[in-house]
């Protein structure tokens, strides 16, 4: 007959990795949001950066702002003009779970030169 002695550490792997095991697929999940938020700011960046040389030379808001949206579903584009330049910001949601919003500027100068 085995007798089993008091303290006997037997399982305790098993309990500490069952305790250790939702954070570290929190600290995965978020992880990958917010390389997934770096990587579409880069996206959002480039767009408005396009969009303000669009804005620049004339074109349509439609289109200016159809650059910035092609981004993400919800990007948004606003247009202000700057002296010499014309100033395109855009804003998007950031990936998910990242409860913030991204948002980017540029400016090109008017007249599209």
């Amino acid at each position: 007959m085995i007798r089993r002695r008091l303290g006997d550490d037997r399982g305790s792997v098993v309990a500490e990795f069952a305790v250790a095991l939702p954070a570290l697929i929190v600290v995965l999940i978020v992880g990958v949001g917010v390389l997934a938020a770096g990587a579409r700011q880069v996206r959002l960046q480039d767009a408005v950066a396009d969009a303000a040389r669009l804005a620049a030379r004339g074109e349509p808001a439609g289109r200016v702002g159809a650059v910035v949206a092609s981004v993400a579903p919800g990007a948004v584009a606003s247009v202000e003009p700057r002296g010499d330049l014309v100033c395109v910001t855009g804003t998007v949601a950031a990936a998910l779970p990242l409860p913030f919003a991204l948002t980017a500027t540029s400016c090109a100068l008017a007249g599209g030169l």
